[in-house]
């Protein structure tokens, strides 16, 4: 699993390893767009058994597109002196674009990986892959 390897990876070298989880309320707004997933204290908003967090890492539960809205995940960053994010998961042209999005406009240095996040469908997650490469000039490795 590419998630995996990418996690494993960061650990490996002495990084931090940041989930950030959707938590979303039964009645949520998003849910007028998107059917309802990830309601929080619900199955559907743990953490896979795979990907299951160790030692130092962090969860920042989140209830918008992006992991900064409305969460502690800038301070985090900043308490760990983080000036670079490499970026997994899903959905491609969702969270994972909003997120990198704001983190780009927080001066972060960001590298999404391309073979560990995945969109809804390919269009979508082509599309978002070459805005963040063209637009906000991340890098796809």
């Amino acid at each position: 699993d590419p998630i995996k390897r990418e996690m494993e990876k960061a650990r490996s070298e002495g990084y931090t390893v940041i989930y950030l989880c959707d938590s979303h309320d039964k009645d949520d707004r998003e849910f007028e767009i998107f059917p309802p997933h990830a309601i929080r204290n619900t199955e559907g908003s743990k953490i896979i058994e795979e990907l299951k967090p160790q030692g130092n890492d962090i969860i920042v539960r989140k209830s918008s597109f992006s992991g900064f809205f409305n969460t502690d995940l800038d301070e985090i960053l900043k308490k760990l002196s983080v000036k670079k994010l490499i970026v997994t998961g899903d959905v491609t042209n969702i969270c994972v674009f909003y997120t990198v999005a704001d983190a780009v406009m927080r001066d972060y240095r960001v590298d999404v990986v391309k073979d560990a996040v995945i969109g809804l469908n390919k269009r979508d997650h082509r599309f978002a892959l070459d805005q963040m490469r063209n637009v906000l000039k991340v890098n796809i490795v």
